[in-house]
């Protein structure tokens, strides 16, 4: 499993990349860089890089072909390995890696569309959606190959309570990202609110969808802050979870409260294109992180026999130190 495992985790790292450089490539205004022209740049393989706007999305269309490469190797490693414990079959690898190949596909294609359409909102927030749940998939693939804490949380033991709440955080941290991304193209959006954590008085001198856009963005935000430090507190003190999944918890509750530091300095300094994207960045980072620690806690509660394929092979590398079921004495305390 170690060769699927780095690979999986390098997917989810250049897809994370990937959507941060998106982030980049709208703050910046380079979105039509390379003009109406896809695949080519500017009727071009290579451009001449002699305008900052071209050498951006130019470098964003070259990450989304190392995305897809990584992607579909990981997933043909996936099919090649398809009879080893816990990649073919229910719970497996394999099906995670295939989806995420279909959905890579589907991005690019969104992004050609985009770009035909000149960037227009509605297409673009598309995209950004889009490549969110490609984010995800593709990082459920990673753990079930034993990346980014995926071995630890089949080797111990959580509870349901635990995937739920976490799950719950998120899904309003996808809404609220996707929101994010709304509300960076929405005419008038970005400026409706001057002040932090209220509004302002721009929301008056706006479009009032806008600045409904822009309130409802916050709202959510605030919701989900006080939801990860709850749940974050309750799952710390409970010993029936997961040291993983507690671990993952404090890491999206930190990176929660990056996101809200960042809401307050962006908002308050006017908006610049530098903390407009450490804003994105770190809110993509969110969501990646809840939905990791949403999938471990899953692991951590699924018996072992629901995480793979076949019968386990118990002196294989991939259950090396696999999950003991307790005694049920504990499980009565």
């Amino acid at each position: 499993m170690k060769p699927l495992a780095r690979l999986g985790a390098a997917s989810v790292a250049l897809t994370y990349l990937h959507l941060v450089f998106g982030g980049i490539v709208r703050i910046s205004g380079s979105g039509m860089g390379c003009g109406d022209h896809w695949p080519r740049c500017n009727g071009s393989w290579i451009p001449p890089f002699n305008d900052a706007t071209v050498m951006i999305e130019y470098t964003h269309r070259l990450l989304a072909l190392l995305v897809v490469l990584a992607i579909v190797s990981f997933a043909l490693l996936a099919y090649r390995r398809r009879g080893d414990a816990g990649v073919g079959g229910r719970g497996g690898v394999l099906r995670p890696a295939v989806i995420s190949v279909m959905l890579v596909i589907a991005v690019a294609l969104l992004g050609m569309v985009t770009v035909k359409l000149g960037n227009r909102p509605a297409a673009t927030v598309a995209h950004w959606t889009l490549a969110l749940t490609l984010l995800g998939v593709v990082s459920a693939a990673a753990i079930r190959a034993g990346a980014i804490g995926g071995t630890a949380a089949r080797q111990q033991a959580g509870t349901p309570r635990a995937m739920r709440s976490l799950g719950a955080g998120a899904v309003i941290a996808f809404v609220t990202v996707v929101l994010g991304g709304l509300v960076a193209k929405l005419p008038g959006a970005a400026v409706a609110c001057t002040a932090f954590p209220l509004c302002g008085s721009a929301a008056g001198v706006v479009p009032a969808g806008a600045a409904h856009l822009q309130i409802t963005h916050r709202v959510l935000a605030y919701l989900l802050f006080f939801h990860i430090t709850a749940v974050t507190m309750a799952i710390g003190g409970r010993p029936s979870e997961a040291p993983i999944v507690k671990r993952a918890a404090r890491v999206a509750a930190a990176l929660m409260l990056l996101q809200i530091v960042l809401g307050a300095w962006m908002v308050l300094a006017s908006l610049p294109p530098v903390l407009r994207s450490a804003h994105q960045a770190s809110g993509a980072a969110l969501w990646l992180a809840l939905f990791v620690a949403t999938y471990l806690a899953r692991v951590a509660a699924s018996p072992p026999a629901d995480m793979g394929h076949g019968t386990p092979d118990l002196g294989s590398e991939a259950h090396v130190g696999a999950r003991v079921p307790r005694p049920m004495s504990d499980v009565r305390r």
